[in-house]
């Protein structure tokens, strides 16, 4: 299922944030991705209804099974592009926005054809 750009961000963010501290609210979203409170509880209610995120009586943020199959592969392909890029002798701070920005885009087949190289170029 293709959603948009800024669901997948707020998804990664929230996966990032849990495997960082463990626990995750929607003030540490709004931090890590530069955001206003009012409008990360915007996209948080957004993401419950369509069954991708939950909140617990805590406000404390979970990933659902469906959460989790779009934020694993998008945080799998931002960090690979970031390390590429890295390798290429871009800085890591231009590499880590990069990467961000080609997440989104890249096909399937495209992003399964750089792993391979990569992994072939591997020692």
């Amino acid at each position: 299922m293709k959603i948009q750009e800024s669901a997948e961000d707020y998804l990664e963010a929230i996966l990032i944030l849990k495997q960082e501290k463990g626990t995750v609210r929607s003030i540490d979203v709004a931090r890590h991705l530069g955001f206003t409170k009012p409008s990360v509880s915007r996209a948080m209610s957004l993401l419950r209804e369509n069954g991708y995120v939950t909140m617990d009586p805590e406000g404390l943020l979970e990933l659902t099974e469906a959460g989790q199959a779009i934020a694993g592969p998008i945080y799998e392909r931002h960090r690979m592009l970031t390390h590429w890029l890295i390798a290429l002798g871009v800085s890591p701070e231009t590499a880590a926005r990069d990467a961000c920005r080609m997440e989104h885009s890249i096909s399937d087949e495209t992003f399964a054809r750089m792993k391979e190289h990569i992994a072939d170029k591997q020692p």
